[in-house]
């Protein structure tokens, strides 16, 4: 009997529901999966996200779009709202001198386009009264120095020896007044179209993302960008949506037009125009096709 009571005593003994190791085992498969998945497989890009939101390195960027753009429209109206949304704890303008000088003792001042923003913050805080470390930091832009070209008479021949004299008058050269001439820059393209791609999505449809780029690929805010079409033109600036990098802007097409797209005075106009015409997505949905195009320091 008591060996009987032993066995049945083992078999009445309390059994655990659920295994603690291979809950937890699974738990971290699970996420480790999931985490692979959103940041490799299908990777989510952020929109809509409001200045104020961006990390501070990015808010830089975005006060650099903002002086470029500037210095480009003079709307300070337009710019000074810019500057609202990013939300300061003080003086707006007073923050892009903050912002300027901070980038003036980083290698952002390192690279032209760098130098070219920091100017541009330079030139709008000061034009509103303000100063910062940057105007000790960052040396004007040095003019052009005058050349003097003297136009050189062709010399006439002199009239073959006569018996009559010649008048002096006749042998002397008439005085030139020289002229000043400031040399300027051969024109010539600081950009070139290196890519366009053509995508399909219905809910970005009809869209033109331009990528403004140096010679590293790195985005450059604050370049301006013009489509024009037959009815009219537009031109809008990178940076301004930082969440979609430095470098990047975009348009909004309408189906059945044209447009042909270049940064004004810094590149050439895209060979082909850009149509907006109907396609359908991978999901069989109708939308019009859309455009990257890629432009890149030469």
């Amino acid at each position: 009997m008591a060996g009987y009571d032993s066995r049945r005593s083992k078999y009445r003994r309390p059994r655990r529901q659920v295994s603690w190791i291979g809950l937890l085992i699974g738990l971290a498969l699970g996420i480790g999966g999931g985490l692979f998945y959103a940041w490799t497989v299908d990777t989510r890009v952020e929109f809509d996200t409001d200045p104020w939101q961006l990390k501070a390195a990015d808010r830089a960027q975005y006060v650099a779009a903002i002086a470029l753009s500037f210095s480009y429209d003079g709307n300070l109206n337009r710019a000074i709202q810019r500057l609202i949304e990013l939300r300061p704890q003080n003086d707006p303008i007073q923050q892009v001198a903050d912002v300027a000088c901070d980038l003036a003792t980083t290698g952002y001042a390192s690279t032209s386009s760098g130098l070219r923003a920091i100017r541009s913050m330079m030139l709008f805080y000061q034009l509103q009264g303000r100063t910062g470390c940057a105007d000790n930091l960052i040396a004007a832009p040095e003019a052009a120095t005058p050349v003097v070209v003297i136009d050189v008479p062709t010399p006439t021949p002199l009239p073959p020896a006569s018996k009559t004299p010649t008048p002096e008058s006749a042998t002397r050269a008439t005085p030139t007044t020289p002229r000043v001439v400031i040399p300027t820059a051969l024109p010539q393209s600081e950009y070139e179209v290196v890519g366009i791609n053509t995508f399909c999505d219905d809910q970005n449809s009809g869209v033109i993302e331009v990528f403004v780029q140096d010679f590293s690929g790195e985005g450059v805010p604050g370049e301006a960008v013009r489509v024009r079409w037959d009815e009219g033109e537009d031109t809008f600036f990178t940076g301004l949506k930082p969440e979609r990098g430095p470098g990047y802007a975009d348009f909004q097409m309408e189906a059945g037009t044209a447009y042909i797209v270049e940064m004004p005075g810094r590149s050439d106009p895209t060979a082909q125009p850009l149509a907006a015409t109907p396609c359908t997505t991978d999901g069989g949905e109708d939308a019009i096709i859309s455009y990257r195009v890629f432009f890149r320091q030469v």
